[in-house]
């Protein structure tokens, strides 16, 4: 009986509502490059996006409408950014899946706020939402394997 509850006291923690990251980077079935910003709009503040990455030190801008600042030239009619329901902005860039650096820094900065993520190339992951919930969530369906195995010993 205690060992019942314990187990459904764990299991009850493990399935609240994980708060999804900030920042996720993923390829799309057609191979195009995904990132998405999740950064909470700040009151008063005007809407504003750079998306960029860097290899090394160099930083190189991919996207932006922030006034004075400039996307490198490979990148013109290649990415375009939507904005996100609630929150945020998604930026998809074309036919560069190939030409990605190895080991790559995906940023954004949004309402002043930055968030990064570095990824390999190699491991960049399928946009479908049933891997994207898997990558999350591999500890949950783990722990109820393992419940669902001692419940029924």
């Amino acid at each position: 009986m205690i060992k019942s509850l314990f187990v459904y006291g764990v299991l009850g923690v493990l399935l609240l509502p994980v708060r999804p990251e900030q920042i996720s980077v993923c390829v799309e079935d057609d191979d195009d490059l995904r990132v998405d910003c999740m950064i909470e709009p700040k009151a008063n503040k005007i809407n504003t996006y750079e998306f960029s990455w860097s290899s090394g030190t160099k930083e190189v801008l991919i996207n932006t409408n922030v006034s004075g600042s400039k996307a490198e030239a490979q990148f013109k009619d290649k990415s375009q950014v939507v904005e996100l329901e609630p929150h945020g902005y998604r930026m998809t860039l074309s036919d560069f899946k190939d030409k990605l650096p190895h080991n790559t820094t995906y940023m954004c900065k949004i309402y002043g706020d930055v968030k990064q993520i570095t990824v390999e190339r190699d491991s960049l992951v399928p946009c479908s939402a049933v891997s994207v919930f898997l990558q999350r969530s591999w500890f949950l369906i783990g722990c109820l394997v393992f419940f669902l195995h001692h419940h029924n010993s």
